[in-house]
């Protein structure tokens, strides 16, 4: 629909510029007058605003702007017609896209909010993206929620505020990612989070060694130092390349591939009876191999022995190749 009331403003624009072209050869060559004047007499013409002409003019001239004028005034009229109905258009278009970009995010629920949309939020959503986990974007910059609005829901404000953290459904998600560049502004949203949603799990991004322990006394669960793993992880690749290298495969091969999932009992326990990681199965059945489980209670077993009793609230951790990562979701509908 913008395309085509572009189009139709292409067309009115280029109909102007002929009216007046014509309106200044017109009186340069049928009424001799100067190139000057015969500019000044089409200006005053298709404006009909009422000044007199430069000289008299003879019979054909009359009828030449008789015709520029008639010409004119439906060109001018189809011109702002058409601009206004861009205009209104395009306003009603943005507000259509801001009500279904609302009523989106109302339908959410257990999704994350991601607070900053700089380096760190951007790179966030795009794992999330990666993983079909449903975010909303609170982001002040004009400028970036245009550049990403089309594959990103946005919440426009400050998300200091309270009601801006409402708008993103702050008391139905279950994860808040806050990514600011100053730890200052991640403390009062990890502080205002808190108030809103206590059962919430929120991340904070921190930029200094003593913002780390604030953020965890005002309620973050998480806190990470971007440069400080950024550093750590250059270093690694010095002491250990091989090792880091492969680490760095087993999170994600692609956009929409991983070696790595995590999966709760429940997803298990109700496709087959087991009661043990040796019945499970997994490396038979699906290729894939348990590294690693979560007790109810959040204590991490490396390796675990096959003979390990399951628990209902528990988790495991397991490594494939995608395809096998995606023949384990396919089969428990994971």
């Amino acid at each position: 629909m913008i395309k085509l009331f572009r189009s139709k403003i292409y067309l009115a624009l280029t109909l102007l510029v002929l009216v007046l072209l014509i309106g200044v050869l017109g009186y340069r060559f049928l009424s001799g007058y100067t190139w000057v004047d015969a500019f000044y007499m089409t200006i005053i013409t298709v404006t009909t605003v009422g000044f007199s002409e430069v000289r008299p003019l003879d019979v054909s001239s009359k009828l030449f702007t008789v015709l520029l004028i008639i010409s004119s005034v439906f060109i001018f009229a189809f011109a702002i017609s058409v601009i206004t109905e861009y205009i209104l258009s395009k306003n009603t278009l943005q507000l259509l896209k801001n009500k279904k970009v609302k009523n989106t995010i109302d339908s959410l629920t257990n999704h994350v909010i991601i607070c900053g949309f700089g380096r760190n939020g951007n790179q966030a959503a795009e794992k999330l993206q990666a993983y079909k986990k449903p975010f909303v974007v609170i982001e002040k910059d004009k400028e970036v929620i245009l550049k990403y609005e089309n594959d990103v829901l946005f919440v426009e404000g400050d998300a200091n505020e309270d009601e801006v953290l409402i708008q993103a459904g702050i008391k139905r998600a279950q994860f808040l990612i806050t990514a600011m560049p100053e730890d200052a502004d991640n403390l009062f949203v990890v502080l205002s989070a808190k108030q809103l949603n206590k059962k919430l799990f929120v991340i904070s991004r921190a930029s200094q060694i003593t913002s780390q322990k604030k953020l965890m006394l005002a309620g973050a669960d998480k806190v990470i130092m971007p440069d400080k793993i950024g550093g750590d992880h250059m270093a690694s690749l010095v002491v250990m390349p091989n090792l880091i290298t492969f680490m760095d495969k087993l999170s994600t091969e692609g956009e929409d591939t991983t070696n790595l999932e995590e999966v709760a009992v429940e997803s298990f326990t109700a496709k087959i009876n087991s009661s043990s990681l040796r019945d499970l199965d997994l490396r038979r059945k699906t290729g894939c191999t348990i590294i690693g489980y979560v007790e109810p209670d959040g204590n991490y077993i490396i390796n675990p022995e096959a003979d390990l009793q399951l628990h209902p609230k528990g988790k495991v951790i397991v490594l494939g190749r995608p395809e096998q990562i995606k023949k384990l979701n396919e089969m428990f509908k994971i």
